[in-house]
């Protein structure tokens, strides 16, 4: 999520090569956020060739946001 954060859209080769993951572990965490609407979906063709692009959903925001804020009062009570 942090990734997209910061990005409007990234591409599944770019999502992989930045959390140097495998493309199962990719495609099953994309999953997963996709089912809790957290990310969407562009799917394109860029010189004949598929292109899926994935970004932050209202929801995904808002949610990411809630946890940054969960992890920052934990961090501050621990001082």
């Amino acid at each position: 999520m942090s990734a997209l954060a910061v990005n409007d859209t990234l591409d599944f080769t770019s999502l992989k090569e930045f959390l140097d993951v495998t493309d199962g572990n990719l495609a099953t965490h994309i999953k997963k956020l996709e089912k809790e609407n957290f990310i969407g979906i562009k799917k394109s063709f860029i010189d004949n060739k598929p292109n899926t692009r994935y970004y932050m959903t209202k929801e995904g925001k808002k949610a990411f946001a809630d946890y940054l804020g969960l992890m920052e009062q934990i961090i501050k009570s621990q001082k």
